[in-house]
């Protein structure tokens, strides 16, 4: 704590110093992710920064909030932080031939909850800034080392800020959202069911919020919201912190307790942010600590299985229309099916149709589905219990299988094999898992 003291001292007392950093100001233009959209964005470069030295990144959305160029200058004096070059980027809009806007694309950005905003910031943006060189010559370097970079949104950009990390925990490990809009716009409100039976990742989060934050009650209570976002990664162990205040929604705030918060993010820097541990009683006893998907090259062609049959040949799992919401079929000796019905619910992102890649049975009559949105678990009940991270560079447009064996859960695809060491056991054929109840 005292050490936390001299760092905000130390802060304040270079803050009323001149700014030390260039800023540019450009435009993005013809998004092809965000078709015929403009985004105008401006750049900070502290004057300590140097080219053969990547930066630290710093993302603002909607601007520069909180008085952020000046906040991220006093720390970086002050020894919080690295040497930092700020983007404060503005939500797309489309206009006329006039000038005048006949799209705000601002919530079908910021509030979708796929990862559609993570793929133009890393194919699109982030690439067009580091094409970027200062007034007096240097070009604009960012690390690639994600405890470097840090997402920070306020309202729809607050969730956008979560979304992005949590997606692309390899592009940003920091994440500050103040009154983010975790409700009913376009599946915000998912999102806490999802960070319980996640895997965890490698984040650090701080939420904020005022107690009389409803902006649009048809939408949901803001700050009721961000309370369950907090209990969820509460529980799946992340290293987080909340600020609940009097307030309604509003950047005044956030702007208050923004440096304490950005002391608090960047303390014990360059230590790596790591993943935490998960209170899922399902997850966690699967995971062993440190494993990793491991890859190499493919040594045998996928075989995709969208049908799984239950280790004692009793019951079939499998797709019939919708690859949301799977089947569950009982299957008699000749192998005929009956009874069937909509049975094993799974999670997806944006209210999009899964990738469903491949089904399989474990040895406790859980079945795995290998999505898009990750190696869903789902209990005998049909209900996700645990999700598994995918290996960060699969492919799951093509085709691609799941193979469970003791210790290892394994995905084949076209091009390569990816295997990652769990405490898992495979299932025995002929034998009928424990039952799990009703529950």
């Amino acid at each position: 704590m005292a050490k936390f003291l001299c760092t905000l001292i130390m802060m304040a007392a270079v803050m009323s110093a001149s700014a030390k950093y260039v800023t540019i100001a450009d435009t993005l233009r013809a998004s092809r992710i965000f078709p015929g959209t403009q985004h105008a964005f401006t750049v900070t470069v502290p004057d300590s920064y140097r080219p053969d030295r990547p930066a630290a990144l710093y993302l603002g959305l909607d601007g520069e909030l909180c008085n952020a160029p000046a906040v991220i200058d006093s720390l970086t004096a002050a020894g919080v932080m690295p040497p930092t070059i700020g983007v404060f980027l503005q939500p797309g809009v489309i206009t006329a031939e006039d000038g005048t806007v006949v799209r705000y694309n601002r919530s079908n950005e910021f509030d979708n909850t796929s990862d559609r905003f993570a793929r133009f910031l890393a194919a699109e943006l982030l690439p067009t800034i580091e094409s970027l060189t200062t007034p007096d010559g240097r070009p604009i370097r960012l690390s690639a080392n994600p405890s470097d970079r840090m997402i920070v949104g306020l309202s729809s950009g607050g969730i956008c800020a979560f979304v992005t990390a949590w997606h692309r925990p390899d592009m940003f490990a920091r994440v500050f959202s103040g009154c983010g809009t975790f409700v009913a716009m376009r599946g915000g409100n998912d999102l806490e069911a999802i960070v319980r039976k996640h895997q965890p990742r490698p984040l650090r989060i701080f939420l904020q919020d005022g107690y009389d934050d409803v902006w649009n009650p048809l939408f949901g209570h803001w700050y009721e919201h961000n309370r369950l976002l907090a209990s969820a990664l509460e529980f799946a162990g992340y290293d987080c912190r909340f600020d609940w205040a009097e307030g309604n929604h509003s950047v005044r705030r956030a702007t208050e307790i923004f440096a304490e918060m950005m002391a608090w993010m960047w303390r014990d820097y360059p230590t790596p942010i790591a993943a935490g541990t998960s209170a899922n009683s399902t997850l966690e006893p699967l995971l062993i600590p440190g494993e990793q998907w491991h890859s190499q090259p493919a040594a045998n062609s996928p075989t995709p299985q969208l049908r799984a049959v239950y280790p004692d040949s009793t019951l079939m799992a499998g797709v019939l229309d919708n690859p949301n919401h799977l089947y569950q079929w009982i299957l008699d000796s000749e192998g005929n099916r009956s009874c069937g019905q909509p049975f094993y619910w799974l999670h997806s992102y944006d209210n999009a149709p899964l990738a469903l890649a491949s089904l399989a049975f474990d040895a406790d009559g859980n079945l795995w589905a290998l999505t898009g949105a990750g190696i869903q678990i789902c209990d005998q009940n049909g209900r996700v219990r645990a999700i598994l991270a995918l290996p960060q560079d699969i492919n799951l447009g093509a085709p691609a299988q799941l193979i469970l064996a003791d210790g290892c859960a394994t995905i084949l695809t076209a091009t390569a094999t990816y295997t990652l060491r769990l405490n898992l056991r495979a299932p025995t054929p002929g034998v009928r898992p424990a039952s799990q109840g009703q529950g």
